[in-house]
């Protein structure tokens, strides 16, 4: 397995999620994120295409004080991975699923009349051989250009999407984000308008890639073959945090705090409060006792995968892929062990929301600034 740590020098890692840098940054000043738009462009809309290995979303959203409404928004499950963890490609059936959904992103682009939009590619484009090949295809098919980024990229724009909703404390505090091929843990030191990165970590375990490599699980199987199979995730994902994991003890506190961002968080939250559906409302800041989300995985790894398809919030869609949420969760907490998680219902698309009106903000400031020079003389 490749080593996704980064290199230890803590210089780099300590910097600003909001710094400036590349195409689409820009320096948050607020406690909310970013500067607040004249009112001359609260109008304008803005997009964030996410498409994950499992899921395609968009967002698009109108500034509004210092915060900004959303005007529309598409999710669908499409599955890009899928077959990647055996063949290292992206296949036709996946492909042709994600640009179908792209080209529902497309329509809405042009019907909202986006002012700025920002498309990214996570862990499956990364990995995939044809991965650019696919980006390409996109770009032909559906207009949209995807940006495919890195993995620390996509924990800075996760980490910028949420941590407003941390509990408030002293001391460091850990935002993740389970993917479907990939997890971002990110140790952060919470404060002024955005949180300084202390270290971070992305593993190439999602709960799709976490799924296919160990295999799919047997209809019919035992409650014995179930615990191993469910102990296989654990010692992989558990594994590849080991090294993290030592990093990180030092920045323990007597009160961790501890942030989620990803369909299984969501999911176990909605478990908890025994929904009988997915109400975002309900889920999003909410605060889960760990012991809570334990039990929850404990009981959705031991049943049969028709028994979970019956249960609400997980249905068909989640069915097959919850438990290896489950696994990375509880390895997770086994490293960071806090009384308490929080569960946030966004991340990289308001990540990427924020990262586009304080750059789009501080781009027109700039020009302004040079028309007047160009006028004094």
């Amino acid at each position: 397995m490749a080593d996704h740590s980064p290199p230890q020098r803590p210089q780099e890692a300590a910097r600003q999620v909001g710094e400036s840098g590349d195409e689409g940054r820009g320096v948050l000043r607020d406690s909310n994120g970013w500067r607040r738009p004249p009112a001359s462009r609260q109008r304008q809309a803005y997009a964030a295409i996410d498409l994950g290995t499992n899921n395609c979303r968009l967002l698009i959203a109108r500034p509004a004080n210092e915060n900004f409404v959303v005007i529309d928004a598409f999710s669908r499950v499409v599955r890009l991975g899928e077959g990647l963890a055996q063949t290292g490609r992206l296949s036709e059936a996946a492909m042709d699923r994600a640009v179908g959904a792209l080209k529902i992103c497309a329509d809405k682009l042009r019907r909202r009349n986006v002012h700025l939009a920002r498309s990214v590619a996570t862990e499956a484009c990364r990995r995939a051989s044809n991965g650019e090949a696919f980006i390409e295809r996109v770009r032909r098919e559906t207009g949209i250009m995807l940006d495919i980024i890195s993995a620390e990229e996509e924990a800075r724009l996760a980490v910028l999407g949420c941590h407003i909703l941390l509990e408030d404390g002293r001391g460091p505090a850990m935002i993740f984000d389970i993917g479907g091929g990939s997890t971002e843990l990110v140790l952060i030191e919470p404060g002024g308008p955005v949180p300084r990165i202390i270290d971070w970590l992305s593993v190439p375990w999602g709960v799709v890639s976490l799924t296919e490599t160990v295999g799919q699980e047997r209809e019919h199987a035992d409650a014995a073959e179930r615990a191993a199979r469910y102990a296989e995730m654990r010692r992989l994902v558990s594994e590849s945090f080991a090294r993290f994991a030592k990093r990180v003890a030092p920045h323990r506190a007597p009160d961790l705090r501890l942030l989620g961002t990803s369909g299984t968080v969501t999911t176990l939250a909605s478990v908890h409060l025994e929904l009988p559906q997915y109400d975002r409302s309900a889920v999003d800041g909410l605060i889960v006792p760990a012991s809570s989300m334990r039990d929850i995985s404990a009981r959705l790894s031991g049943l049969a995968p028709a028994e979970r398809r019956k249960l609400p919030c997980i249905g068909t869609e989640r069915a097959d892929l919850v438990v290896a949420g489950c696994a990375i969760l509880e390895s997770i907490l086994d490293i960071w062990p806090a009384a308490r998680l929080g569960v946030a219902d966004r991340g990289i698309r308001e990540g990427i929301l924020r990262s586009l009106m304080a750059a789009d903000f501080e781009g027109s400031q700039a020009r302004a600034s040079l028309r007047e020079v160009r006028t004094a003389r």
